[in-house]
């Protein structure tokens, strides 16, 4: 059994050395501009402060912590531009599985999934954390200043960069699916309730614990559920004409 999953794991082996070295490269790029980007990831929170009367800074309180966060915000930035090598690869891994047909597929697969991914993160900066964190600083503004630690903002930002990112995959992963016949429009209609339960409680455990964070990650689910349907309708249509096709097999037999 082992000398059969051989090949699989040196498969899986070869793949993960080239994305660890693709964001050990980027990650070295990265932190030569680790400045910038932070500047860019404390934006949304520094224009929050401002709008609260008495404004606040982002402090650090440990003397590691400006390294760490360092670290992190080069670590995270060289992980979104290694993302495209990263789903090529995953992709490389699967393909001998697939049929030749299936195999082609490997361009608009990089190209979606990294564009769903980055749609995702950019609905987080530009939406979802101006209200998000001016909400959280104004609520809290007439007893206290707003002094946020920057170690714990950045895991806080990369934290929910990477939930929106992850969760605007559901298109992509549904067309996967559709085409390998385990979903259907109709599936996902009918699980549609059951979905709602589980975007509302993703969304609740996932971003910060107040209800417009909450909304604004349930709401554009529920939309790309609703676009996961189309593409399922458009890519495995042929599930309900078999069904149509049995049930009417079934109907002539209990006639004769």
């Amino acid at each position: 059994m082992f000398e059969d999953l051989k090949p699989h794991i040196e498969e899986l082996r070869k793949r993960l050395i080239i994305m660890l070295l693709t964001m050990l490269i980027a990650f070295l790029v990265c932190f030569a501009y680790w400045e910038v980007l932070l500047g860019v990831m404390i934006a949304p929170l520094e224009e929050a402060l401002k709008q609260v009367p008495d404004g606040g800074s982002v402090i650090f309180t440990d003397l590691t912590e400006p390294l760490f966060t360092a670290i992190k915000v080069s670590f995270f930035a060289a992980f979104i531009f290694s993302l495209p090598i990263i789903f090529w690869q995953m992709w490389l891994f699967i393909a001998p599985g697939l049929y030749q047909h299936e195999k082609k597929l490997v361009i608009p697969f990089v190209f979606f999934a990294s564009t769903m991914f980055v749609a995702g993160a950019a609905f987080a900066y530009f939406i979802v954390f101006p209200l998000g964190f001016y909400y959280l600083i104004q609520f809290g503004s007439t007893l206290y200043q707003a002094l946020p630690k920057i170690g714990e903002y950045i895991g806080f930002f990369t934290k929910l960069m990477l939930a929106f990112g992850i969760t605007f995959e559901l298109p992509v992963v549904t067309f996967f699916l559709a085409k390998m016949g385990l979903v259907t429009d109709q599936s996902l209609k009918s699980f549609f309730r059951y979905a709602i339960v589980i975007i509302f409680t993703l969304a609740a455990i996932l971003t910060p614990p107040d209800v417009l964070s909450q909304i604004l990650m349930a709401l554009p689910l529920i939309l790309l559920y609703g676009v996961s349907i189309l593409i399922a309708k458009v890519v495995n249509p042929a599930q309900k004409e078999d069904d149509s096709e049995q049930i009417v097999e079934t109907d002539s037999k209990t006639d004769e």
